[in-house]
Parts: structure tokens; sequence; C-alpha cells
């Protein structure tokens, strides 16, 4: 397979922003799946000073070329000054794969991949 596939991880503070995103994201085929995982507990250095926050973990399935006009998007729409937006390869079941390139390239709607 030619393709590359993956995960894009971001984080958000309030679970109807993280729909609101989902949706969109989804609506602009920019990604296949999009899951919203939390509340999950986050410690970093932001600003000189150790901060502790509730998020949301955002894991965005999709193709590697749709990576550019996805991070633009995230980068539009989110409220953080500096939103976590990282990647990372993955391989896996062909046929889930596939139904990514189909979902990705609007090529869903006869789709009986997960009958």
């Amino acid at each position: 397979m030619d393709d590359k596939f993956i995960i894009v991880l971001s984080t958000i503070d309030d679970i109807d922003k993280g729909k609101r995103m989902s949706k969109l994201i989804i609506d602009k085929k920019l990604g296949a799946c999009v899951q919203l995982v939390g509340p999950i507990q986050s410690t970093y250095f932001w600003r000189g000073k150790i901060e502790e926050s509730k998020e949301w973990l955002i894991l965005i399935k999709t193709k590697k070329n749709l990576y550019k006009k996805l991070e633009e998007l995230i980068i539009k729409i989110h409220p953080y000054v500096t939103p976590e937006i990282v990647y990372f390869e993955i391989a896996g079941f062909d046929k889930y794969l596939n139904w990514i390139t189909d979902v990705t390239e609007g090529k869903e709607e006869n789709n009986d991949k997960f009958v």
C-alpha cells in the first residue's frame, strides 16, 4: 500500500468545542474518524510555570497527505495560542486503512467495509 496513514493527536479544554472540531474535520474529509477521550489530567510547563488542567484528547485517523490541511484547520479554529498538534504514522488492518482512504476521498457512501 503506497498511502501513509497517521493518527493526529491534539487536546482541547472543552468537550463541546471538541465535538464541533470533530464534526468539522469529518465534514471537510480531513479525517475518517475523530475520537474524544477524557477527561484527562494534563500537567505542562507554560509561560514560566507548571500548569495543570482538565482536557480531552483528540485522536484523528487520516492520511499523511492531508496533514498540512488538517493542521491549518486546527490552528484556525482551536482556542489555544499553541495547540498540541502531533502525529505518528500507523499501519494496520488493510480493510480499515482502505476505509480511511474511502472516507477522506468521499467514496464511503456505498461502503460495506464494516458489514
